[in-house]
């Protein structure tokens, strides 16, 4: 017997959404791969009177949270990059017909920054961040392309969550 594709199938969106995805892997890699090569590790360079590129190392997670764990918190958050990537991936093809642009999008900016990630922990054993704002005295902590795909794609994972996803069932009852 031989199957058919269902013009009804937008594949086309799915490989869109992973070309999202990878294009967001490769800037991050890309621009973590100058940082290391032209940045010395700790220094700074200003780029205007709030922006520096600084060169750091990133043990733990968002905020260094657990940077100083000992070591086990590598394999932990590759593991867990690695389920929430293929879960996110998954997620990404149920949905490739429902017309959610906003709800798919973010989820591709969120599995291209996890990706990002995960390529410097299993290889580096942490994160290169790179990226440092400064309001007045404060600095708030150094990120790279793939923190902000994350940031970004979380942003609008909550925007389709208050705005989008589910209208039809809310406006029924």
């Amino acid at each position: 017997m031989i199957k058919t594709v269902d013009p009804g199938i937008n594949n086309g969106k799915f490989v869109t959404l992973m070309v999202v995805a990878i294009v967001v892997v490769l800037v991050d890699q890309l621009t973590k791969w100058a940082i290391v090569e032209w940045i010395p590790l700790y220094d700074r360079v200003p780029l205007n009177s709030f922006i520096n590129l600084t060169h750091q190392k990133n043990a733990g997670a968002a905020f260094s949270f657990l940077a100083d764990a000992g070591g086990w918190q590598r394999w932990f958050f590759v593991a867990l990059a690695t389920g929430v990537s293929a879960v996110i991936t998954v997620w990404i093809w149920r949905i490739r017909n429902n017309g959610q642009i906003v709800l798919s999008s973010g989820l591709a900016l969120v599995l291209g920054g996890a990706v990002g990630n995960l390529i410097d922990r299993i290889l580096l054993g942490h994160v290169t961040d790179f990226i440092q704002v400064w309001f007045g005295s404060w600095a708030f902590p150094s990120f790279n392309v793939a923190d902000a795909g994350i940031s970004v794609g979380a942003a609008l994972l909550i925007i389709d969550a208050l705005f989008f996803s589910g209208r039809e069932e809310r406006a029924a009852s």
